[in-house]
């Protein structure tokens, strides 16, 4: 019976911790001829934020238009 107790304690915590959403965000450095350099990142959300603002669009439609309008970006 203790067995069974110490073995729920030490697996609960692991399941708890596992299943926490991922917060990560992945960013570039974008430059154009009309502004400096800016950071564009993608939120856990999958949107694009600029220097820490969301957007509201997704990132890899951020960045295509970005680069349409002749941004350059490094990924």
């Amino acid at each position: 019976m203790n067995l069974t107790k110490y073995s729920l304690l030490l697996i609960i915590p692991v399941f708890v911790f596992s299943c926490k959403s991922d917060d990560s965000r992945s960013c570039t450095t974008c430059n154009s001829p009309q502004t400096t350099e800016f950071e564009v990142c993608e939120e856990s959300d999958g949107n694009a934020s600029v220097n820490g603002e969301n957007t509201g669009t997704r990132f890899d439609i951020y960045l295509a238009d970005l680069q349409a309008a002749g941004a350059s970006c490094g990924i």
